[in-house]
């Protein structure tokens, strides 16, 4: 006699449904963090490891204009840690933060691509190669100006 075999549940995989709801608001709100536990079968702590763990997940907000500093080997030797102690200082943020006003946000990069334009860092879509820390508070009020 045959044995029936009943199909077997699968829940959706985590990391999925983060990345559906990241690609939705562009961040990880807490209460859809909440929702995909739920529907993955884990723990609300557990869902929070996975979106911390992995770095292109946005656990806040991003800002109108979220801005990457690139830290890789050619803009850490061109000066880039300058740029980023700059952008600290002038934004009042960390990296993970958004301004209060939600205009910037702040981010490291391992690498940016424009190696050969280092330090380097983009704003918004816009790329800005050898950048000093002096140049930075004119590229803030340019997109300050634009709100």
């Amino acid at each position: 006699m045959a044995t029936v075999v009943s199909p077997v549940k699968t829940r959706p995989s985590i990391i999925v449904l983060l990345q559906e709801v990241q690609e939705r608001y562009g961040y990880l709100p807490r209460e859809e963090v909440a929702r995909c536990a739920r529907a993955a079968g884990i723990s609300v702590a557990q869902a929070y490891g996975v979106a911390s763990f992995y770095n292109f997940f946005k656990l806040s907000k991003p800002g109108k204009y979220p801005i990457r500093v690139c830290t890789g080997t050619a803009c850490h030797v061109q000066g880039g840690q300058g740029l980023l102690e700059r952008l600290r200082s002038e934004l009042g943020i960390e990296p993970g933060e958004t301004t209060p006003d939600g205009l910037f946000s702040l981010e490291t990069v391992a690498c940016l691509g424009a190696c050969s334009m280092s330090p380097a860092m983009v704003v918004g879509d816009d790329v800005y190669g050898r950048v000093t820390p002096r140049e930075i508070p004119r590229i803030l009020a340019r997109y300050r100006r634009r709100g």
